[in-house]
């Protein structure tokens, strides 16, 4: 009876089968890009269905979704693995990130307003406050909200919308990174130069320090790398910065 009420809890019954599916692709997507589920773990189709109440086949729509997306990686007679992280995804979204971001962050540093200045800074307190409660969840989705908002402040918010699109792989490594405290606290003093430059009405300051930023992910790649090497596709030697 009690087991049979948490799962009611968990899966309402007037659910269909495609939204339970949905959940599920939700799930196991942001599970993947967190790292709560590691490169190479693998995945039964039959556990899923068991723990999610659904049959297999929205089960393996699922996975050919998450596979479609260098998500999952699906080997015949062998099983379905997370699959490891694509580092030419990381060097091509980190390029799209370079090429928008440090040019929107001079935009807003020449256009910012009092106010717009006012929420950079409190946008600033409150991930000084998620790393001293030890949120890194937390802190990646404020690190999030503030690319977001000096997109949006440089008069160019949609754009936001075209690098979420395409930075799913570089994503992984920024929530691996952030496991580390240091790390996390490396990321939190960079993101203070770049509002620091737009405070300060210096737009080469803000693009320098958001090129250094954004560059980063770099060395992030190369430290995880150093005790989880198989979590990536190919060495990370082979990583391309684009750095002229």
């Amino acid at each position: 009876m009690g087991g049979d009420a948490k799962k009611s809890a968990a899966m309402p019954p007037f659910e269909s089968a495609r939204e339970r599916g949905g959940r599920l692709y939700d799930r196991l997507r942001d599970d993947i890009l967190c790292g709560r589920l590691r490169p190479g773990e693998g995945l039964s189709e039959t556990k899923l269905a068991e723990q999610h109440g659904i049959s297999r086949t929205p089960v393996r729509e699922v996975i050919q979704r998450l596979a479609k997306e260098n998500l999952l990686a699906i080997v015949p007679q062998v099983g379905t693995f997370v699959a490891p992280i694509k580092l030419s995804s990381v060097t091509s979204s980190q390029f799209i990130r370079e090429a928008l971001e440090c040019r929107a962050v001079r935009f807003a540093t020449e256009r910012a307003t009092r106010p717009q200045v006012e929420a950079l800074r409190q946008q600033m307190s409150r991930q000084e406050q998620a790393i001293a409660n030890g949120d890194s969840a937390a802190f990646f989705q404020l690190d999030e909200q503030m690319h977001a908002l000096i997109l949006h402040i440089a008069g160019h918010p949609h754009a936001w919308d075209l690098i979420a699109s395409v930075k799913a792989q570089l994503d992984r490594v920024r929530y691996l990174s952030l496991e580390d405290e240091r790390w996390l606290k490396m990321i939190y003093r960079q993101h203070r130069e770049i509002v620091g430059a737009i405070r300060g009405k210096d737009p080469a300051g803000a693009e320098q320090a958001m090129q250094d930023h954004l560059r980063s992910v770099f060395d992030a790649v190369a430290r995880i790398a150093e005790e989880h090497a198989q979590f990536f596709e190919q060495e990370p030697a082979a990583l391309d910065r684009g750095i002229a």
